[in-house]
């Protein structure tokens, strides 16, 4: 009985979990934001990536041998994913809200979702999704978004699903292996170019204390959360969850940064978002 009640209770907070990882991953990439004009989205690049290496690899450990093994290849393609991820998004954070950067980011996970599927419910979420995203598109006077910065959070999608991809394959190491093992290797490119950019702005106390802060609420706390909700979830509960960072990081765009959307960009979140959900409610899983 006790088992059962403590079971009970640690699937009761698993979806809280969700919501505190979107919530922490929204403020820090507004926190980060905050820095650019000290630093620039580079040195925030270096700073969240050193500092979240050197956390996840006291969390997950990976010098420990284990008894699986990954491909040492999938492993550099991983980790290269998650770094050029991160590089790009910060650049898009730069020329767009993060709402909507966050908004075309995550049609990176919709397609590998989609990618195998051909049932007609499936494409009415791509299309929901791809009719979001041209709402984003600077087609009108009113859209007054950087296409550069569209561009960056496009290739910052296509580094999520790359880095989805890669994970399936190195998923017998263990999320904590995996994550901490990846994130190395993007700290291995990412943070000597974030140096290279910013120099010794890097160095200020100030700043070296809210990179620190910004590593801890994107990568370290989220991941902790995560890894707390993936075992006690279903994939679709999982799925609807997560489809709401888009609109999460909206709103800390708005709270902290003072960035107000158009109707047009709130639309273009909202149809992104059910997309998203629509995918993970109906959807069968994709083939790996």
């Amino acid at each position: 009985m006790r088992t059962t009640a403590f079971s009970s209770g640690a699937q009761a907070w698993a979806s809280p979990a969700i919501v505190g990882a979107l919530t922490c991953s929204a403020l820090g990439a507004a926190l980060g934001k905050s820095l650019f004009a000290a630093v620039g989205p580079e040195g925030v690049t270096a700073l969240r990536l050193g500092f979240s290496a050197l956390l996840l690899m006291v969390i997950g450990r990976p010098w420990r041998k284990g008894t699986q093994r990954a491909p040492p290849l999938a492993i550099i393609g991983f980790g290269v994913s998650l770094g050029l991820m991160n590089i790009l998004i910060y650049q898009a954070f730069a020329r767009l809200p993060l709402g909507v950067a966050a908004a075309v980011e995550v049609t990176g996970p919709l397609l590998v979702a989609l990618a195998h599927s051909r049932r007609p419910l499936d494409f009415l979420w791509l299309a929901t999704a791809v009719g979001g995203l041209v709402f984003l598109l600077p087609l009108r006077t009113e859209n007054d978004l950087d296409p550069v910065g569209l561009l960056f959070a496009a290739g910052a999608a296509a580094c999520w699903a790359c880095y989805i991809l890669f994970g399936k394959k190195i998923s017998p190491l263990g999320p904590a292996r995996a994550v901490s093992l990846g994130m190395a290797v993007a700290a291995t490119f990412g943070v000597p170019f974030g140096v290279y950019n910013a120099g010794a702005s890097l160095l200020g106390w100030q700043i070296l204390t809210v990179g620190l802060l910004v590593a801890l609420l994107s990568s370290a706390i989220p991941y902790m959360l995560e890894m707390f909700a993936f075992r006690r979830l279903p994939p679709n509960a999982l799925g609807i969850l997560l489809s709401a960072a888009p609109a999460m990081s909206a709103l800390m765009g708005a709270l902290i940064l003072n960035e107000r959307l158009s109707n047009q960009q709130m639309l273009s979140i909202v149809l992104i978002m059910v997309g998203s959900a629509g995918c993970a409610i109906f959807s069968r899983k994709a083939v790996a």
